[in-house]
């Protein structure tokens, strides 16, 4: 059985301003980074659609005929993958 995390990655963390700014380390970070200083979200953006799929726009999509910003399928999967 496959087990689904979140990746404790900066852009999961209440540490993070909207500008991308760390405030415990007081430098600009990006989604990929992370750190020990780990805070988790109490919660997450849910954002779900074509312009937020890691498959969207590549030979994996599996509607690329219709895919479009907005619209959400059965195989959408989250751009921020651990």
């Amino acid at each position: 059985m496959a087990i689904i995390r979140l990746a404790n990655s900066c852009n999961n963390c209440e540490n993070i301003l909207e500008t991308g700014r760390c405030t415990v380390h007081g430098v600009k970070v990006s989604h990929s980074y992370t750190c020990d200083a780990f805070d988790m979200k109490a919660s997450l953006q849910d954002d779900r659609n074509c312009l937020t799929c890691i498959r969207y726009e590549t030979d994996n999509c599996a509607n690329p005929q219709k895919a479009a910003p907005g619209m959400l399928c059965s195989h959408w999967a989250p751009k921020n993958v651990a």
